[in-house]
């Protein structure tokens, strides 16, 4: 049934959507066979990490009714990706993302909480970048962070949400933390599984390399 779940949700990604993906997939497959140096391996693993998160954003385990959700590690891509190559390209990449989901689903209520939940929200997952010497905190960083545009963007204009006489802030730091807490959880436990942690080291001796 899970399975089918899954399945359920991949659909549901529109063909704007696909399109994009399959650009992003062609452009890193296109530019991994180019001579160029970093440069254009950079561009390839963002292209395919981009391409990764977009898809895995969409196997999801709960959809909250203001926005949000929880899902199948769909962060770790761009925080992959950030911990490879660094903070500020990790802010490109993760900008990148937001505009993609921004795309394909959108939840306005206003066009400066577009930018904050959005382009700036997923570019802070770059800030893992900070830290390349243990992925698992470099989660933590980027996953904090990008919950800090949540939590503001909510307190601002999602305050008329909160119950009455409750502060804007702490329901907005409720809301955000009842899913970004256990979205992160799901990242660090896939972080920790040996698996991928040997999967981690050689993508990032490849990228280096």
């Amino acid at each position: 049934m899970q399975f089918l779940n899954i399945f359920k949700s991949i659909s549901k990604i529109t063909l704007t959507s696909w399109v994009l993906i399959v650009i992003l997939v062609g452009i890193g497959l296109a530019m991994s066979r180019s001579k160029e140096k970093m440069s254009a391996k950079k561009l390839t693993y963002a292209s395919l990490l981009i391409a990764m998160s977009f898809v895995l954003s969409y196997i999801k385990f709960l959809q909250m009714p203001q926005g949000g959700t929880i899902t199948l590690g769909s962060m770790i891509p761009i925080m992959l990706f950030a911990y490879i190559f660094g903070y500020k390209d990790g802010l490109i990449a993760g900008a990148a993302y937001g505009i993609l989901q921004f795309i394909q689903d959108q939840y306005i209520v206003h066009w400066a909480q577009v930018i904050v939940d959005y382009p700036l929200a997923f570019a802070a997952l770059g800030l893992a970048g900070l830290y390349r010497k243990n992925f698992s905190i470099a989660l933590i960083i980027g996953g904090i962070s990008r919950m800090i545009f949540h939590i503001i963007s909510g307190a601002i204009f999602f305050a008329s949400y909160a119950p009455e006489g409750m502060n804007p802030l702490w329901y907005s730091i409720v809301y955000n933390i009842s899913y970004l807490g256990p979205d992160l959880l799901l990242c660090l436990l896939i972080s920790l599984v040996p698996q991928f942690k040997n999967a981690l080291e050689k993508i990032k001796q490849q990228a280096i390399s």
